[in-house]
């Protein structure tokens, strides 16, 4: 079965804030099959379920706080989420009293744990999303690119997560801090359940200021694997930086082709 494409709406957050509907619009009509929601521009979980209903469009997963999964909290998420359709709650970043030192980390990962367990009824599953530093080895020296270190802060909160736990690669965001996240893949088989497709240059103005087939990426390896060992269920383009002159619409429509082509569609 070929892996549905979603678009991260922060790649087109400006949009969304003046018209979230006509974004939705657009994206379904460029042949986005769904969408992954960071903030929810003011409006109600049904509002959002019939504007995705409508459109044919799909929620392939929402970026929220790690204190809405924690305490009462979570029930109200639950219920948020069970209206959007939506049974992936990933966590996009932690505070440094989460991820200050390797007992932190593993701390981090026992809370992730539990709200895996407390998500299991309700078909359900929570996970992280990387930056850059997760993959910069102790000492902040950039890897080796080869993504093979043990020593990584990935490695160590993903080793020591319960399977139900997504792995959601940023693959721009992992080539930053000097990791292929190919090895990943294999290392952690089934995991990376949802996938952040972003482009990454050395050199460029800003680092991921480039469109996808632009940069160093492997994307065929890298989307074999996905589609091979990585359990992979949901591809997700997220073009975060404003590619100028063109719009932003416009660069995830391009990237959004540009996939298309790389699967002979």
């Amino acid at each position: 079965m070929t892996i549905p494409i979603g678009l991260q709406l922060y790649s087109v957050r400006h949009e969304c804030a003046k018209d979230l509907h006509r974004v939705l619009k657009d994206v379904a009509r460029m042949g986005y099959e769904g969408v992954e929601f960071a903030g929810y521009h003011g409006r109600s979980a049904e509002e959002l379920r019939s504007m995705l209903d409508d459109l044919g469009l799909k929620c392939c997963g929402t970026h929220t706080r790690l204190t809405t999964l924690l305490g009462d909290e979570l029930e109200k998420t639950i219920a948020f989420n069970q209206v959007l359709g939506n049974q992936y709650l990933i966590v996009p970043g932690l505070a440094e009293q989460y991820t200050g030192s390797v007992e932190a980390w593993k701390a981090t990962a026992e809370i992730f744990n539990g709200i895996a367990e407390r998500l299991r009824p309700v078909m359900m599953r929570t996970g992280y999303h990387n930056h850059f530093t997760e993959f910069v080895p102790p000492g902040g020296r950039s890897g080796n690119g080869g993504g093979g270190e043990r020593e990584t802060a990935w490695d160590l909160f993903f080793s020591n997560t319960v399977p139900e736990v997504i792995m959601q690669l940023d693959t721009g965001n992992a080539r930053h801090g000097g990791g292929d996240v190919t090895p990943y893949l294999s290392r952690y088989p089934g995991r990376a359940t949802t996938v952040h497709l972003k482009e990454y240059k050395k050199g460029a103005v800003k680092d991921h200021a480039t469109l996808i087939g632009e940069g160093d990426i492997d994307w065929p390896a890298m989307l074999k694997l996905c589609e091979t060992i990585g359990g992979t269920k949901w591809f997700i383009v997220e073009q975060s930086e404003q590619m100028e002159p063109l719009g932003a619409m416009e660069a995830v429509e391009i990237c959004l082709k540009r996939l298309r082509g790389m699967r002979g569609e």
